[in-house]
């Protein structure tokens, strides 16, 4: 039996293939992708090539999902046919710190990941390991589309950067880039309590697109971002920046216009030739800046952020602006490159 799969095959060369539908062992789970999201990683790894990932050594990519269980081995305990789950994509080796911790997303013994570096999700099904299966990577839902669904992803990597600069009631709120990872942050922004969200962006159609989802936020284009913020807090700056673009100049922009115990989140990461970047620490030493950082998430986070959809304490399906089926994965990634859109789904 055979399945039809986006292939990365290297450098800008992924392909629409037949394969075989994967086997399944005794404790893992045969998923039935219903929606697949397209991550600003996939596109990295499409348009630089991926360690590892070859003519010889082709990769799935896809790593925002969710489905229905279509099969589970005779040992597993907790899912069963029929039941629609969505899944975190990162495993760990379950004894090291990290993974004891609760963190297996910062595994350093033996991390792996769907779409990252074993098969995921631009495919019709995924075989999900035995090592995520006991982990609890797979989360049963109620109310959820399979598009909001797969969204618990990228949300719940916000969700813990959003746990560390910790908006308070009344913050003024900095986001720099107006993307769909800062638009949820702006979300979970407004969702704690703050005043005021700005979005700042150097695209006006991205910034356009802000409004039509969340028009109740701010928005400003370019470095008029400067001006807007001595204007609305008499000069002080915005208690909470969030660099959400690979930008080192976003990074150097967002120390400025930090208020006294400011907190910034260096959010985007940088590309590896750009990624030292000159700031003043004198900013972080006279004006008390907490400056924090993460990447991934735990899943603990993860299932937090299903229940705040659920729940309908966060809305994010707006975020998905456009659907494509598997064979036009390719039209997908063009138009991420182009930043048409927000968030792009390859559904089934």
């Amino acid at each position: 039996m055979t399945m039809k799969a986006a292939c990365l095959y290297g450098k800008e060369d992924i392909r629409i293939i037949e394969v075989p539908v994967p086997e399944i062992g005794d404790n893992e789970v045969l998923l039935q992708v219903k929606s697949a999201l397209v991550c600003g990683t996939d596109i990295r790894m499409y348009k630089n090539g991926y360690p590892g990932v070859s003519e010889a050594s082709p990769l799935i990519p896809g790593h925002e999902m969710s489905g229905i269980v279509e099969k589970a081995g005779k040992e597993v305990r907790g899912y069963t046919e029929g039941m629609v789950v969505a899944v975190a994509p990162n495993m760990g080796c379950g004894s090291c710190n990290s993974c004891v911790g609760g963190n297996t997303q910062l595994c350093k013994v033996d991390f792996r990941a769907f779409g990252i570096n074993i098969n995921g999700a631009f495919a019709e099904y995924v075989r999900i390991p035995g090592d995520a299966v006991r982990q609890g990577n797979m989360v049963e839902l109620n109310t959820l589309s399979f598009g909001e669904a797969a969204l618990a992803e990228p949300l719940s990597c916000v969700f813990n950067a959003f746990q560390r600069y910790d908006v308070q009631p009344g913050d003024i709120v900095l986001i720099i880039g107006a993307g769909p990872i800062g638009l949820m942050h702006g979300k979970l922004a407004a969702m704690a309590g703050a005043s005021k969200v700005i979005v700042n962006d150097i695209s006006r159609e991205r910034l356009d697109l802000v409004k039509g989802v969340e028009p109740g936020f701010l928005t400003s284009e370019g470095d008029a971002i400067r001006s807007l913020v001595e204007e609305l807090t008499g000069g002080e700056g915005v208690q909470v920046t969030v660099t959400a673009c690979p930008s080192p100049e976003a990074q150097v922009l967002a120390m400025e216009l930090a208020a006294m115990n400011g907190r910034v989140s260096f959010f985007g990461g940088l590309p590896r030739d750009r990624a030292k970047v000159p700031i003043d620490t004198n900013l972080i030493h006279y004006k008390q800046i907490t400056v924090t950082g993460t990447t991934m998430q735990n899943l603990e986070q993860y299932r937090r952020c299903i229940r705040l959809m659920e729940r309908g304490v966060i809305d994010v399906k707006p975020l998905i602006t456009d659907t494509y089926s598997i064979e036009k994965v390719t039209d997908a990634y063009s138009k991420i490159i182009q930043g048409k859109g927000m968030k792009h789904s390859i559904s089934w």
